[in-house]
């Protein structure tokens, strides 16, 4: 560490505020924030600091610079300014470049709805911005549905219409507009449906309804029952429209709802703006982790940037956990029960959605990035000292003791690599003892791996529990690679995981890719012992027939199996073909035997 760091670190405040690193060609590495510039920053210098990619950026700094703030919030504030202005190479963003769309009412007489992607500066209202095109599209056209609007772009300014300067176009004719530009609408009426419309875009349709309740009663009252039916259907339209976006109690107004998933690589963060317990905007991203970063973490920046982005000022926000910050007339709230409650969960299940949809466009497009994301995972939650990347599966097969066999499978990468199978028959167990039975082909399998010099897995995965586990534990042991190589047990009935010496056993997630390929390891070596038992048993049935012959020995009984396969083809083979396969003396035997019968 150079002096004049070593100096600056000696004399920090103890203030909230941002810190910025800087390497020795003076490039920003990296921005954050505390409570406590002093403790966090040196917590960066500590000798147990925990994280590679830290490591890294930790032996890089030669300076450093802090910024002083009034709170915590503020220096969120700033830390996220300064994250956007300059971009460091550390500091975990929302890399979205995309362009939303906003619903625009634009500033003029008698004013235009449409969709834009680009705001300017005019005075115009701007609604948004919608993550997805289609539900602003669909919104726009439930509103041009209810209410005739204009949507020519003529200067519709009253000394203009009273000149007479324009004449109504096709629009008026086919009933889509009431004819502003000839005086045919007054700016009071038309006004009050864009007061309406504003409030139908905010998630109020109290207005709306209203206004159009009040049009179809004046129409039924003079008698102009056609009119009034065009109204009620522009009614039920809306009322539709309503009721597909009303998703939690009316009540619920003017509230941020957040949720997050996430995994080793990145997180996932969805936000919901809700008015009378409408969704009117939703907005998922992914968010790639750099240094190791927390859910509080990511979450403190994505909550500043999100809302910032979406012009939200809403007073109430909803988590799904704690965040330890305090922000200036916003209450920050993780429900506990009822409809708030389940909106959060909505939202975190929009989260993982949105992450499964990702992680199978990873997949097909990157497999790589798919296979180490799912590798470092199996070494976080499975606590191994490497990635699982090559895993061997044992299970035994037998019936009542009977032509026992042991499966071993094997993974690479996660997947099977079936070149590298092997089955075991015991050799030194007799009868029905799984335990026994699983020492001896560990011990097998691992002493041959060892005097063959072959590279050995870093994870072996036992079918059974506490009891055959401890069996596989006993050989490793004998062959001095207990502690070097991870072995767990997998229980069937809950899918429990088991380890050595830990009476708790492990319950992962169901949906939990790691459970599913220790899953799909299990199930493979369960599928291949079953099919080499099941053919052992049936071949010992065919041979223990053949040796009834008198004078047929078992290389005379292999030679007919390999020609004829079955016993029932022996049977009907002629006295020529068995002379072609045995020769005369051998064939003449065999067919007596089975035309004597």
């Amino acid at each position: 560490m150079n002096p004049s760091l070593e100096l600056q670190l000696k004399t920090l405040p103890s203030e909230p505020g941002v810190y910025r690193y800087y390497d020795k060609n003076d490039q920003l590495l990296y921005v954050g924030k505390a409570k406590n510039l002093k403790k966090r920053v040196l917590s960066y210098f500590n000798k147990n600091l925990s994280g590679y990619r830290t490591r890294i950026m930790v032996g890089k700094i030669q300076r450093l610079e802090t910024t002083i703030v009034n709170s915590e919030y503020d220096a969120l504030l700033l830390e996220n300014n300064l994250i956007k202005e300059h971009q460091p190479f550390y500091n975990v963003m929302l890399k979205d470049d995309k362009t939303y769309p906003w619903i625009c009412i634009k500033n003029e007489d008698f004013p235009r709805i449409f969709l834009t992607r680009t705001k300017i500066k005019d005075g115009s209202e701007y609604y948004g911005p919608y993550a997805k095109v289609r539900p602003a599209k669909i919104l726009l056209d439930t509103i041009k549905h209810i209410y005739k609007l204009r949507t020519c772009n003529l200067n519709l300014a009253p000394a203009k219409i009273e000149e007479g300067k324009y004449k109504v176009c096709l629009e008026y004719h086919i009933k889509n507009c009431e004819g502003p530009c000839e005086g045919l609408e007054s700016k009071e009426d038309y006004d009050e449906k864009i007061d309406a419309i504003r409030g139908i875009i905010k998630g109020d349709f109290r207005k709306a309804k209203e206004y159009l309740i009040n049009q179809m009663m004046k129409y039924a009252q003079n008698l102009k029952f056609e009119n009034a039916q065009i109204v009620k259907e522009r009614l039920d339209a809306l009322e539709d429209y309503q009721a597909k976006n009303t998703v939690v109690n009316p009540s619920i107004d003017d509230v941020d709802v957040f949720g997050m998933t996430s995994d080793e690589t990145a997180a996932y963060v969805n936000f919901f703006k809700i008015r009378n317990g409408n969704i009117i905007q939703s907005f998922t991203t992914e968010i790639k982790k750099i240094l190791e970063e927390t859910d509080e973490e990511i979450m403190e920046e994505a909550l500043i940037e999100i809302r910032q982005k979406f012009d939200s000022n809403s007073k109430e926000v909803l988590l799904p956990f704690h965040l330890p910050i305090e922000i200036p007339n916003v209450k920050l709230i993780v429900p506990k029960v009822g409809d708030k409650k389940r909106i959060v969960e909505l939202s975190e299940k929009n989260a993982k959605e949105y992450r499964l949809e990702k992680l199978k466009q990873v997949q097909i497009v990157d497999p790589e990035r798919h296979t180490n994301r799912i590798m470092a995972e199996m070494q976080k939650l499975l606590r191994m000292p490497v990635e699982p990347r090559h895993i061997e599966g044992f299970d035994n097969s037998n019936i009542q003791g009977t032509n026992p066999v042991s499966a071993c499978v094997v993974f690479k990468d996660g997947k099977p690599s079936k070149a590298d199978y092997r089955i075991f028959h015991p050799k030194t167990v007799e009868g029905p003892n799984d335990f026994a039975t699983m020492e001896e082909v560990i011990y097998r399998r691992y002493k041959r791996m060892l005097d063959e010099g072959e590279s050995l897995p870093q994870l072996i995965l036992i079918d059974g529990g506490k009891g055959q586990l401890s069996s596989a534990v006993k050989s490793l042991r004998l062959l001095g690679l207990y502690e070097k190589i991870t072995i767990v047990g997998i229980a069937k009935r809950l899918e429990e995981i088991f380890f050595p010496e830990d009476s708790i056993p492990l319950y992962l997630d169901k949906k939990s890719e790691t459970l599913k390929i220790l899953q799909r390891v299990r199930d493979e070596a369960h599928r291949f012992g079953v099919k080499h038992h099941r053919t052992r048993r049936k071949n010992s049935t065919i041979k223990s027939e053949l040796e009834e012959i008198p004078g047929v020995g078992g290389k005379t009984i292999e030679l007919l199996l390999s020609k004829l396969k079955s016993v029932k083809r022996i049977k009907e083979s002629s006295l020529e073909t068995l002379e072609e396969i045995l020769g005369k003396s051998k064939a003449k035997i065999v067919w007596e035997f089975f035309n004597n019968e």
